[in-house]
Parts: structure tokens; C-alpha cells; sequence
């Protein structure tokens, strides 16, 4: 179980250099590789390729605002005995349906690459999918499923979704 949350600004659409645009990724050097990240078009996707088998949700809705910043989180708890709540995605703040490709979601308990004792990396991979754009206040907190209002709040006056500067959650080990 783990939450990943991050400000995001696009400053390239489509194409990464190896064709998707990485913001988060567990690999073990192996083969295996766990990872959050903007495809070719523009959707957002969360993939767990195990040797060329692949757990894969991702959203229908393309990304493409280059002029706005998204908070983008991603929680995984495969605790859970309902498929399509071991991977959720929260867009400025809004859970975001999730379109399910290959195996689709992870089956229940199973254990990924993130949050293991592996190499990560934030903005890229050890390959060439790197993400083109801005990243503010990236968190990762192991072991707990945190809702969006940890790291953002809608704002009184606009009505628009904002960030908290120094949210407050416990990050694990």
C-alpha cells in the first residue's frame, strides 16, 4: 500500500524520448518494472510490466493543458478484495475513472516494484522515458492510502483546487 502525490506542469505533449513520459518508477534490473506515467497520448497511466507481462490501468480522458498545473495522486492497496480499488487516481482532488488494458489491475495482495527495496526514480527511468515539464511538491508515503484533501484543498473564493504547502501525513519507512 502507498500514495504518490505530485504538482505537475506539462511543458511537452505527447512523445517522450522512449515514448511515454515517466513521473514515477520502481525497476529492479530484472525486467520487472512498476510505474506512473503520461503515454504517448496523453493519458495517464499506471503499468506493471512483470518480463513482458503487464498489469496496466489507465485514464480515457487525454491530459493536455500545458498552461495549468494538475495534482495528480496515485494510491495502490492491493489489500483491498474490489478490483478497481487497488489503483486509484485522483486528479485535482476528483477520483478519475480508470480504463483497464492487459491484465489490467493487480490482483489482490500482490507486492510491486515501488515501495520495495529497489532503484526508483522521479521524472524519468533508468531508460529514456522522461517527463517533459514541472514537478512541485512530489511526496510518497509507504504503507498508507491517503485521500487528495492530505494534499490539496479547494479554495473558498475560486472554487479551484489548491495546494497545501506542508501537509501534514506520516511518510513510513
Amino acid at each position: 500500500t502507498w500514495t504518490w502525490s505530485g504538482w505537475i506542469k506539462r511543458c511537452k505533449l505527447g512523445f517522450g524520448a522512449g515514448g511515454n513520459q515517466v513521473l514515477f518508477e520502481g525497476r529492479d534490473g530484472s525486467g520487472f518494472v512498476e510505474k506512473l506515467q503520461f503515454t504517448q497520448d496523453d493519458l495517464l497511466e499506471y503499468d506493471w510490466d512483470i518480463a513482458g507481462t503487464d498489469y496496466t490501468v489507465n485514464t480515457v480522458a487525454k491530459y493536455r493543458d500545458q498552461s495549468s498545473w494538475y495534482h495528480i495522486m496515485w494510491v495502490k492497496d492491493t489489500t483491498q478484495s474490489t478490483e478497481a480499488n487497488r489503483i486509484k487516481l485522483y486528479v485535482n482532488g476528483e477520483q478519475v475513472s480508470l480504463s483497464e488494458s492487459q491484465l489490467g489491475y493487480p490482483g489482490q495482495d500482490s507486492d510491486g516494484i515501488i515501495n520495495n527495496n529497489m532503484a526508483h526514480y522521479i521524472g524519468g527511468n533508468a531508460g529514456s522515458e522522461y517527463f517533459d515539464g514541472l514537478m512541485s511538491h512530489v511526496h510518497f508515503c509507504d504503507g498508507t492510502a491517503l485521500a487528495p484533501t492530505v494534499f490539496g484543498e479547494t479554495d473558498s473564493t475560486t472554487g479551484e483546487w489548491k495546494i497545501k504547502s506542508s501537509p501534514s501525513f506520516t511518510p513510513g519507512t
